[in-house]
């Protein structure tokens, strides 16, 4: 995803070859991968595309990883339909595509899949992660859906504006260095606000030497010096979930 005055999109990284582990369902009006956990433990993750569409191998390689560490995924088709962009387009064509898929107005989408979510997978307990488009998407629902136990956003589109900033449950923003369409700029802005604004655990997290895209459409193959980078945001994205619902669970027994 890219910054407002700079749309250039997440072209950068690796299309890989994966068929997946799950399968499609229809939930309501929309499309979606869905993958079952090997253990039913009622914890679930909606997983949210890049510009590259709900059909893009990576984002489904990263659903199955999340489900191998105990969660229903559920990654659905938030373009409704709609064409993913395709990296051969022409990227001057691109701000007018992107105005018909707004990140930020997927709600109703949102909600017929956690009803599905909490109706056909028994999911008791949801989570949220997403992926440039995506992560600007899980920005918003972490400001609307206080029953989301805990957010993932990797390198998501900053907005500056007073009401992105009250968060209703833990969220973790992961973002690369050396990103050219989020500068290190709006990365300083946001900690800074959040700081001021926020009342919930948050944590910001930029890894050194990356670009745009490092956590799910690199390689881990492609150059050994990115591969730790690459395998600790995964893993820092696993453990924000593990501990957010950990911190839930000990929140509840301090209630009873």
């Amino acid at each position: 995803m890219a910054n407002e005055a700079y749309p250039c999109p997440c072209d950068i990284g690796h299309r890989i070859e994966y068929g997946g582990l799950g399968h499609e369902v229809q939930v309501e009006h929309i499309k979606a991968y869905l993958t079952k956990s090997p253990v039913d433990a009622g914890k679930a993750v909606v997983v949210i595309q890049d510009i590259f569409g709900w059909q893009l191998p990576n984002t489904r390689y990263m659903a199955d990883m999340i489900a191998g560490n105990g969660y229903t995924t559920i990654v659905p088709d938030f373009f409704v339909g709609q064409e993913p962009w395709h990296p051969s387009g022409d990227w001057s064509t691109f701000p007018e595509w992107l105005k018909t898929r707004n990140a930020r107005k997927i709600d109703k989408e949102f909600d017929a899949v956690l009803k599905y979510l909490k109706q056909q997978c028994h999911a008791k307990r949801i989570g949220v992660v997403g992926f440039c488009w995506g992560g600007t998407a899980v920005h918003h629902l972490m400001l609307k859906h206080p029953e989301l136990r805990a957010g993932v956003s990797v390198y998501g589109i900053i907005k500056d504006a007073e009401d992105v900033y009250g968060l209703k449950n833990p969220t973790l923003f992961i973002f690369a260095e050396n990103d050219a369409v989020i500068p290190l700029e709006q990365v300083s802005l946001l900690t800074q606000k959040l700081k001021e604004h926020c009342k919930v655990e948050y944590q910001i997290k930029t890894f050194s030497g990356q670009t745009h895209g490092f956590v799910h459409r690199k390689r881990e193959d492609c150059s050994p010096e990115d591969k730790p980078y690459i395998d600790e945001a995964r893993r820092n994205l696993l453990e924000w979930l593990n501990k957010s619902e950990f911190v839930m669970i000990i929140y509840i027994l301090r209630l009873k």
